[in-house]
């Protein structure tokens, strides 16, 4: 069973696709970050870079956009023998139509392509350029002739198509009707905008519920459901446009307590955010993420398995396979991933643990590639990254550890609170000082009758007085005062 679940607020908005009762993916979207993924700029650009075929062109927007020499060329000349010099293509200056294909991350810039398209239901249609293209996942040769023939038949000489997976089957009258709608959305949108200035925004792409319904809402979701009568309407409208049969798989959700717990989704969430993760069987995953590359540790753990060992570690990776290719998608894992299954001894589990990730990967709608296993046992992939992952898009680095997930132990911050207190030891050196730090590093000195304590004010020569302050940090302490006995004890009450 497959439900889309659709919670909206004035903040945000958070999608959740669930298969057989759970989590597969998650969407959000917030009002104050807007989505630049398939949004067209009239831009100019502002610096051509011959050492990196590129191009840094001005969208409007923080940071200039990169423009790759691959992406001014039309998609049929990229094979080409020569590439060209950017040079050839772009001068300091030059007014470019442009659209955002990557997210800005981090320090970089959006990434845009001179190559725009207006996605559609069934189509993905480009205004500016003569092709056509079929999804590689209709793999019917009738089919892909048949489409390819709706196409050619519906298209002037300047414009082109990428037939999307959903058209398989569909009416020409259908696919002709996408194309048309599609054609004067961005008559429209260039009318409006041919004779303004760049940058320029010429074209938003639509908001996030709108995108599911166009994308992903088809006759495989059983229901789509959803807690906003505006959006709800805006749903239904849409579909008179796409595909009206499928009204009747829309809900309003009527209940009072929030959908995504009524769904049991918040939990799911919740697990998807974590480092380790639990297969049905007792074993467990590990999930690591860096800025260059994601590393995922597979492990027995509780599994013992009944008979003998390598048995119990292909049936471990073979589960682990199922649940990688799940966090994946939830998780929107995007670059280099390295997975360490547990070590094989016999090839042909490698060969039979190697096809099962191929076939969990096929339900994933971003392109993945995998490479195969190293000489180290590791095996290799990539999933192409387009926007933030859900960890980077929900939380934030600890104050506390920086990110590293880590910090200092009480012996280490003890050991560095007596190095401190022996330099004011030397020479001249105050009668009493007042330190402050949390409760818990408090406690460490002054368990066990306060022994810790009087023991490192006989070291220093120091007398020492404690303000518990629950605000600091566990591994953090301050000295805030030095003076005398008195004027100590007076600060520390």
């Amino acid at each position: 069973m497959k439900q889309i679940i659709v919670n909206c607020t004035s903040r945000e908005t958070r999608v959740a696709v669930m298969e057989n009762g759970r989590l597969a993916e998650l969407f959000i979207e917030r009002t104050a970050e807007q989505r630049a993924v398939g949004n067209i700029y009239k831009g100019k650009v502002e610096n051509v870079l011959p050492g990196m075929q590129a191009a840094f062109v001005d969208i409007g927007t923080d940071k200039n956009a990169f423009l790759y020499v691959d992406d001014c060329l039309p998609p049929e000349s990229r094979p080409a023998e020569r590439k060209p010099d950017i040079r050839e293509l772009l001068t300091k200056g030059q007014e470019v139509l442009v659209e955002v294909k990557k997210e800005p991350l981090g320090t970089k810039g959006a990434r845009v392509t001179a190559q725009v398209t207006l996605p559609g239901r069934y189509v993905v249609y480009m205004p500016n350029v003569r092709y056509i293209g079929v999804s590689r996942r209709i793999k019917s040769e009738k089919e892909r002739e048949r489409l390819r023939t709706i196409a050619f038949d519906s298209l002037s000489t300047e414009e082109g198509v990428i037939i999307r997976t959903l058209a398989e089957g569909i009416s020409k009258k259908a696919i002709q009707r996408d194309i048309l709608f599609l054609r004067a959305q961005w008559q429209q949108a260039w009318a409006a905008s041919k004779h303004k200035k760049p940058p320029y925004l010429v074209y938003h792409d639509l908001n996030l519920v709108a995108r599911l319904v166009r994308d992903l809402l088809s006759e495989e979701v059983d229901e789509f459901i959803i807690d906003s009568r505006p959006r709800y309407s805006e749903v239904m409208e849409l579909l008179t446009h796409y595909n009206p049969e499928l009204k009747n798989k829309i809900r309003l959700y009527p209940g009072k307590e929030d959908i995504f717990s009524y769904f049991e989704v918040e939990g799911e969430i919740d697990k998807a955010l974590r480092r380790k993760v639990w297969l049905k069987n007792g074993g467990y995953l590990v999930i690591d993420q860096t800025e260059a590359m994601t590393v995922i540790d597979v492990n027995t753990g509780k599994f013992t398995g009944d008979t003998q060992l390598e048995e119990t570690v292909v049936k471990t990776n073979l589960e682990a396979c199922g649940e990688i290719a799940r966090q994946l998608r939830l998780r929107d894992v995007g670059g280099i991933i390295i997975i360490d299954f547990i070590d094989m001894a016999q090839e042909e589990h490698r060969t039979s643990v190697f096809a099962r990730m191929e076939a969990e990967l096929k339900r994933d709608r971003t392109k993945t590639h995998l490479l195969g296993f190293t000489r180290l046992g590791l095996l290799e992939m990539t999933r192409k990254k387009v926007k933030q992952s859900l960890g980077e898009a929900m939380l934030r680095p600890c104050p506390a550890c920086g990110g590293t997930g880590r910090i200092w132990s009480e012996s280490s911050v003890l050991a560095a609170l007596e190095r401190e207190l022996l330099g004011f030891s030397r020479g001249a050196h105050p009668e009493a000082i007042l330190l402050e730090m949390h409760p818990h590093l408090s406690g460490q000195l002054t368990s066990h009758k306060n022994e810790r304590l009087h023991e490192l004010e006989e070291k220093v020569g120091i007398s020492l007085f404690i303000r518990d302050n629950v605000a600091m940090g566990q591994h953090q302490y301050r000295i805030s005062f030095t003076g005398s006995l008195e004027e100590v004890k007076q600060r520390a009450k």
